[in-house]
């Protein structure tokens, strides 16, 4: 097994300064967030005071137990004065330059999840290898669409499926900051869309596949990460071009094992260069911060 520990390298605009306590303190382009990290259950390096110096927005959970946190969000943010309710950051990887918007939503999340960047590389220089017109990439579980952006960047004939209608908006927001068009957006449930798609026999060079623990789509459809994640893998190895082909998939699941997806995907693709490891953000102050699994593979003619 080609196991590995893997940190974005290339950015500039974020970076981890601390962590622990159940806390995470990060920078993102000119803006300093205290957010809840239930994966930090070590102490923190600076003082709180210092912590409260750094910050220009922390977001709070009213929950008893920080370490697990519930279906339901209740808290919000507390900002800074001259902290705005949104703004941008880049990340630049060889030719790829990427602007990405970023928010404080009503569940604490930004918009991004930083540690992609590896996923956003290996993305970049795979269709770019490949010198082929138009390969059609689909991306499932797609959220704000820097993945979406990235492959449409680098050439790729991109769709685009996410449930959350304002995060598709976010997306068409992040596709047209970087001065382009024509990613096909699609606001359904992904294990139908999957479905579907294996039944009209279309077929992709690129499956991006980033699934939520749980989750609702837009007709109430529940999906469960451990009760469908294997039904899903097993319909998309329908949809993936024999060659010139990648798949990635991301897990945040807490307590999966990166051998958990790695078993998956070897049951139903005849994988054998492969990924697989657990993705961490590289800690200014020595604490590393675990930030889940993934499984990628691909393959040229």
């Amino acid at each position: 097994m080609n196991f590995k520990l893997l940190h974005p390298a290339s950015w500039k605009d974020y970076e981890l300064i601390d962590s622990g306590e159940g806390l995470k303190l990060e920078r993102f382009g000119n803006y300093t967030l205290i957010r809840p990290e239930p994966q930090a259950i070590w102490s923190r390096v600076l003082s709180e005071k210092d912590w409260t110096k750094m910050a220009t927005a922390r977001f709070d959970r009213e929950q008893k137990d920080k370490f697990r946190f519930s279906d339901e969000v209740k808290g919000g943010w507390t900002r800074s004065k001259g902290m705005p309710e949104s703004w941008q950051i880049n990340y630049r990887y060889n030719q790829l330059d990427l602007t990405l918007r970023l928010a404080l939503t009503s569940f604490g999340h930004v918009g991004i999840f930083p540690e992609q960047g590896e996923n956003w590389n290996f993305i970049f220089d795979t269709i770019q290898q490949w010198g082929i017109e138009k390969p059609r990439v689909l991306n499932l579980f797609a959220y704000t669409g820097a993945a979406s952006v990235v492959a449409k960047s680098a050439g790729a004939d991109v769709t685009h499926v996410d449930a959350s209608r304002p995060g598709l908006n976010w997306a068409n927001q992040n596709m047209q900051l970087n001065k382009l068009a024509d990613i096909r957006w699609v606001y359904e449930d992904a294990f139908k869309f999957v479905k579907r798609e294996a039944k009209r026999g279309n077929r992709y060079h690129g499956i991006i596949m980033d699934p939520p623990p749980y989750g609702r789509g837009p007709e109430g459809e529940k999906w469960t990460l451990q009760e469908q994640l294997n039904e899903l893998v097993c319909i998309s190895s329908e949809l993936l071009e024999e060659k010139n082909n990648f798949f990635i998939l991301s897990m945040y699941a807490v307590g999966l094992s990166a051998l958990v997806g790695l078993n998956v995907v070897k049951a139903h693709f005849p994988v054998k260069d492969h990924e697989a490891g657990e993705f961490y953000l590289k800690s200014k102050h020595n604490r590393d911060l675990p930030m889940g699994t993934f499984l990628r593979f691909r393959s040229g003619k």
